[in-house]
């Protein structure tokens, strides 16, 4: 966790583990996601609008958007860093961004995030700029550069779903729903092995719009747009729509 002075931006430290490697030995796309929300946890929690701080008043942050944009990925055992900042602050939204950085200290990748702060007994959006009287502006970061696209909308034509999955055990978080970020390892198990020893996911956008549960079954929907990019949404067996994504392959 960052030991400096609290300041705008946090950077965090990490080691490609064994089993946090693909099968050619890279980071995998859920575990470096599960490394953005663990920092952006980390950053929020020093500065004082963490979940342990906004839980006791009955609030809660959720994640709204992702986008991840790779040039290459940290093999096993190498050590790379995570640098996040706040970009923007509105009423109901925040822009979170990160820089992915490897052994060396250059930047490999970027993503940028939308978070939401929801009251836990309503599920309501709540006034994320008026948290801890309007403080949260202080750590806005504008200056900090993140050259990537913001997440942009994603449209399925699609009918027929190409699978399904039911949520069990692994899937479900301690909010009690299916993890942000099981959804993304679902939504690549959509692609055959050979994709992945041939191509690699250059960007990643999700969307959440709902949430599901444990037992719910999934459906998969997937769209071609392209000869290198898949949109992909995700709907409960009653047709509502829990995300949507776009995969590109580079």
């Amino acid at each position: 966790m960052d030991t400096q002075e609290i300041n705008k931006i946090g950077t965090y430290e990490f080691t490609v583990e064994p089993f946090h490697a693909d099968f050619q030995g890279r980071l995998t796309l859920g575990i470096l996601g599960n490394h953005l929300l663990n920092c952006a946890g980390f950053h929020a929690s020093a500065r004082g609008f963490g979940m342990t701080s906004i839980n006791e008043e009955n609030y809660t942050w959720v994640l709204s958007r992702l986008a991840i944009e790779l040039d290459d990925m940290p093999l096993q055992y190498e050590k790379f860093s995570i640098r996040t900042w706040v970009e923007n602050v509105y009423r109901l939204f925040t822009d979170r961004n990160f820089a992915l950085l490897n052994k060396d200290g250059r930047t490999i990748g970027y993503a940028r995030s939308v978070w939401a702060m929801i009251n836990m007994n309503t599920r309501r959006p709540a006034d994320v700029a008026t948290l801890h009287d309007g403080k949260l502006a202080e750590y806005v970061c504008p200056e900090e550069a993140c050259p990537i696209e913001k997440p942009s909308r994603i449209k399925v034509e699609s009918q027929d779903p190409v699978t399904s999955i039911v949520a069990k055990y692994s899937d479900i978080d301690v909010n009690g729903h299916v993890n942000s970020i099981r959804y993304i390892e679902h939504i690549l198990d959509l692609f055959p092995l050979e994709y992945y020893k041939e191509l690699r996911v250059r960007r990643f956008e999700i969307a959440y719009i709902a949430e599901s549960y444990f037992d719910d079954e999934l459906f998969f929907y997937k769209d071609r747009l392209n000869e290198s990019d898949y949109a992909v949404e995700v709907r409960k067996a009653n047709e509502e729509v829990v995300c949507r994504s776009k995969i590109s392959f580079g």
